[in-house]
């Protein structure tokens, strides 16, 4: 079976069924749909697109091996970030505690119209990734799920095995020392 439609997710319990049969057409879809989203979000979680790029490719084994697992109760997506943020923990835990803490900014290629624009545009993302890094990791993870995935609150609380207000904690919290790097650091915006 072939799904043709634009998100392959829209029909979780169809997903659900071809990851049980282990359908490799469904899972080039998937990985096709979700490829971006999740070496972008493993990027920014370990701040090493060496480190990113081992994890995407162990996240979609378990995929493929974990399958059945996922019953199409939660978005397919919501189920891709929890491994990947399971993996990115349990390597964590392999190595030095600084591996989701790492400062270093990510390498990313910012497309912009015009060289000012582009300029201006890299300097304050670069401004941002710094200021990202410099916050602890419990706070940049919910902010990068929320905003840049464009999670729900309970979606995240999904993905982190955690309770919607200690989300909702941490979006605040992370906030706010967002709020604060940016004043610290001089920032205009």
């Amino acid at each position: 079976m072939i799904l043709r439609f634009s998100g392959v997710a829209e029909d979780r319990e169809t997903v659900a069924a071809g990851l049980r049969r282990r359908d490799p057409e469904l899972l080039d879809l998937l990985i096709e749909q979700y490829q971006y989203r999740l070496f972008r979000y493993l990027l920014y979680l370990t701040g090493s697109r060496e480190t990113a790029e081992d994890l995407f490719q162990e996240t979609w084994i378990r995929v493929l091996d974990r399958g059945r697992q996922y019953d199409g109760k939660a978005k397919f997506e919501t189920w891709l970030f929890a491994i990947g943020r399971h993996l990115a923990i349990d390597l964590q835990r392999r190595k030095t505690p600084q591996s989701l803490d790492s400062p270093d900014e990510p390498d990313l290629i910012a497309q912009e119209p015009s060289a000012f624009e582009q300029f201006s545009a890299g300097e304050r993302e670069a401004q941002v990734h710094q200021s990202l890094g410099r916050l602890k990791a419990v706070y940049r993870e919910v902010l990068l799920l929320r905003f840049q995935e464009d999670l729900t609150l309970e979606e995240i609380a999904s993905v982190l095995e955690a309770p919607v207000p200690t989300v909702k904690a941490r979006l605040y919290r992370g906030l706010e020392a967002l709020r604060k790097e940016f004043g610290e650091a001089g920032y205009a915006g």
